[in-house]
């Protein structure tokens, strides 16, 4: 026999209490965590954008179009193409490729763009100028007065942005 059987009966209700409690802390506990990381995914995911690049009025179908983008002061011209920041190639269909880098930080881009007829990843040259078609961001001609650079060429990126660039034959 309990001495005091209201207390007993105070004791369980706190007991139910905190066992409630502890079960709906831990399910609260864990679908914040869930929403901090899904909230945190997603605004780690809009400091990134994309950057269509389209070309048309190719002289033929030949070959590839190889877009590639910079990031750096100093990166360009790049004969040899090594240092871009990041490079995709595309078919030609029509006279016109084009292609869609995802995912690029805020910040400045440069676009240096080669109509590679042989598909040999290089500008090739005749006489000091290049025999195959090229185009840069920012420019409708190139010429020895008018050499490509990345201060000249580069735009910023702080959106979802489209860039339709000339291509230049000698």
């Amino acid at each position: 026999m309990h001495r005091y059987p209201m207390a007993d009966e105070w004791y369980q209700e706190d007991i139910d209490d905190t066992k409630y409690f502890i079960i709906y802390f831990r399910t609260y506990r864990h679908r914040t965590i869930l929403l901090m990381i899904l909230l945190s995914s997603f605004l780690i995911a809009s400091d990134n954008y994309s950057l269509r690049i389209e070309v048309d009025h190719l002289k033929n179908d030949k070959g590839d179009v190889q877009f590639s983008i910079y990031n750096k002061d100093g990166t360009i011209p790049d004969k040899k193409f090594k240092n871009f920041y990041k490079q995709q190639t595309a078919n030609i269909v029509n006279g016109k490729s084009y292609t869609i880098f995802k995912d690029l930080p805020k910040g400045k881009y440069a676009i240096n763009i080669l109509h590679d007829e042989n598909k040999n990843g290089k500008i090739d040259e005749g006489l000091m100028l290049p025999i195959e078609g090229i185009g840069f961001s920012n420019y409708e001609s190139t010429g020895l007065m008018n050499k490509p650079s990345f201060k000249k060429a580069s735009f910023l990126l702080d959106k979802d942005t489209q860039k339709s660039i000339k291509i230049i034959y000698f």
